[in-house]
């Protein structure tokens, strides 16, 4: 498991000092209650329901290793982190502005990466900045100069390799920045806005725009190498999904519910799919934007859409191992021989690798108040991090889930919204809020 060195997501389009002690990370031994009349989101069959036959099947999982880094959106290039390693009881480190938040005109879409000892971030402004991962403390900032007519542009994301951060925005530019120093080593206008963070690989920078065009830049001058074109949609979800990178091929996700692999010297599409729901029944449904992002592990592709679908394909061949009616907007995570993803309708799943059937199901809350179903929760996650899976959700709060049997094992609020899903290197735990803020927990 050891490897080398190198939102709001969707509230808007679907109504959308701290001690940890104890014996739980949170300091809760009792499982916090799961209120709420349960109310599907997309009105289509699904098969997020547990598989009797897997009642007695034991869920095991791979032990917890040390990551030194987290430098993509993801983790990884091929957004398999597998179980990640922290302390058992972990305490709050420090806390630090990032800048600007969310507030009524831009969206904090983009989260943290660590590099090198290092954490850095972008806030709503696109103002990128680094931290000492030890201390929290600043280290360098990097205000880009935006136009005018760009003034309310939000999206994007940072990515690290080889000693630079590169930056995608939603005012259609790409840069790169020397990652020591935050000096601007160069920028390259991109076909449009870009609302996800990039994907590096084979010295090339991935970005994808909001009409689905994904563009290779040359990562040492950022000259355009290759692009390629899906099919353009006139409706997605906020925010967006960067490309996987694996075996020198490039799994790319577009808001139309297309997925291809493209070769990455080249850009030539190796094969494609759709996730685009068989039934579709209302409005919402129809949106078959792959807002997470696809992983790959083992030669195996595992990717979801909003529409109501999920499939595991064979990355030389695009040949489907399984397709299941699950719907989701978050990266799902994969772990030895289980998958865990939260769907659409606010339910955490445990399913097998080979077959994708649900060994667990649990449901979380969808609503602040479940008696009169107002002021819908969004949730962000999960990442599996020594035995525990940790999820996030628009009240402030940290959730940690057994992933043997998926009870609820404690939980803490940390004051403000979590949009996008925590992020772990050298044994800290590292949250960024929708107010910009960014926590360290070690």
């Amino acid at each position: 498991m050891h490897r080398m060195k190198y939102l709001r997501p969707i509230a808007s389009m679907i109504a959308a000092g701290l001690f940890l002690g104890g014996c739980d990370w949170f300091g809760e031994s009792d499982a916090p209650p799961l209120p709420g009349t349960r109310i599907a989101v997309m009105v289509v069959d699904s098969d997020a329901e547990p598989d009797p036959r897997l009642a007695d099947l034991r869920v095991k999982l791979p032990a917890p290793y040390a990551n030194d880094a987290w430098p993509q959106g993801g983790g990884y290039p091929d957004h398999a982190m597998h179980h990640l390693e922290a302390n058992e009881l972990l305490r709050e480190a420090w806390r630090v502005s990032i800048g600007s938040g969310s507030d009524g005109d831009r969206r904090l879409l983009s989260g943290p990466i660590v590099a090198e000892n290092r954490v850095y971030t972008m806030d709503s402004d696109f103002e990128i900045r680094a931290f000492d991962a030890v201390s929290g403390k600043r280290v360098w900032s990097f205000e880009p100069e935006i136009p005018d007519e760009d003034d309310e542009a939000f999206g994007g994301g940072i990515a690290y390799a080889d000693r630079m951060i590169f930056v995608t925005t939603g005012y259609a530019r790409v840069f790169a920045l020397n990652a020591e120093t935050g000096q601007l080593i160069w920028d390259q206008k991109a076909p449009g806005p870009i609302r996800a963070a990039p994907s590096i690989g084979e010295g090339k920078v991935l970005a994808i725009s909001i009409d689905n065009r994904v563009t290779a830049f040359n990562a040492d001058t950022g000259e355009e190498i290759w692009f390629h074109a899906g099919f353009a949609e006139t409706a997605g979800l906020l925010g967006g999904a960067s490309a996987a990178v694996s075996e020198r091929t490039a799994v790319v996700p577009y808001s139309s519910g297309e997925i291809y692999s493209l070769r990455l010297s080249t850009g030539r599409a190796n094969w494609s799919d759709s996730l685009v729901s068989v039934r579709r029944i209302d409005a919402l449904a129809s949106l078959a934007d792959i807002r997470g992002r696809p992983i790959v592990d083992r030669g195996v592709v595992y990717a979801i859409s909003h529409g109501g679908r999920m499939v595991a394909l064979d990355l030389a061949s695009g040949s489907r191992a399984w397709d299941r009616r699950i719907g989701g907007t978050q990266t799902p995570w994969i772990a030895g021989e289980f998958l865990y993803v939260i769907t659409s309708d606010q339910t955490v799943l445990c399913m097998t690798r080979r077959g994708g059937r649900v060994r667990w199901a649990t449901p979380l809350p969808n609503f602040e108040d479940p008696e009169d179903l107002e002021d819908p929760i969004t949730w962000s996650g999960p990442v599996l991090v020594s035995d525990r899976l940790l999820i996030g959700n628009s009240m402030g709060e940290l959730w940690s889930i057994s992933p043997y049997d998926g009870k609820p094992l404690g939980r803490i609020d940390l004051g403000d919204p979590i949009y996008v899903p925590p992020i772990v290197a050298n044994g800290t735990v590292y949250v960024q809020t929708d107010d910009g803020v960014l926590i360290a927990l070690r």
